[in-house]
This record gives C-alpha cells, structure tokens and sequence, in this order.
C-alpha cells in the first residue's frame, strides 16, 4: 500500500487490488475541481485482522469517505437553493430531503469513526 492525496490534499490509501477513477462534470466551475483518482481496497488483506497498516488504511478510508460525503451534501445543499430560486420549488424540496438523508448516513459514519479510533486507542 502507498499513500496519495486526494483534490483537497486528504491521505487516502491506494492499492492495487481495485482501483477506478472517478471525475465529476458539472458543466460550470464552481470554486473547486472534482477530479481525483482514487484507488482503494475495501477489504484488507486476508490474515491482516492484527496488522497495524491495515487498521491506518481502514481509518484514513473512512475519514476520507465521510470528508467526501459532508463535501457532497453541501453542493447538494447549495443546488438546492439555486433550484429554489429558478422557481423549481418540488425539486429543491426533493434535494433538501436527500440532504439531510445524507447528514444523518454521515452522522453515522462519524460515529462509527469515532469508535474505530477509541477502540484503536485501547488496543
């Protein structure tokens, strides 16, 4: 495994065990690019339940993926207010909904981060 960084200069492990790469095009800047390769185990390696690297490339998965996520919700958020504006309030509504979907998912994985670092901690 070796570490690289993703558009915001977040670590976020890579291996070569899947990899894919992702951009988004939005058809208009908006303060920020969207694209990064991102390659990524989801699991670790077999026999690793006690390896050290495999606990940091778990952590720093999460903290990458919950990052992304609050990252996502807050675009959605913020086209949901230009919608609102074009008059597409049934729209704007559906999105707002999708948002605060999103804040509790990531309020859950917040948790779940938090937990894997205290039990980390006592290990």
């Amino acid at each position: 495994m070796h570490l690289i960084k993703d558009e915001n200069g977040n670590v976020m492990p890579h291996s070569h065990e899947q990899s894919h790469e992702h951009t988004h095009d939005h058809g208009h800047d908006h303060g920020h690019d969207h694209s990064h390769a991102c390659g990524h185990s989801h699991s670790c390696n077999s026999g690793c339940q006690d390896s050290g690297e495999c606990r940091n490339e778990t952590v720093a998965l999460l903290t990458y993926m919950l990052d992304h996520n609050q990252h996502h919700a807050a675009e959605l958020d913020q086209m949901a207010e230009n919608l609102q504006k074009l008059g597409m309030d049934t729209a704007a509504k559906q999105i707002k909904e999708a948002v605060s979907d999103f804040q509790k998912g990531n309020l859950r994985l917040s948790l779940a981060l938090t937990t894997v670092k205290e039990q980390l901690k006592e290990a």
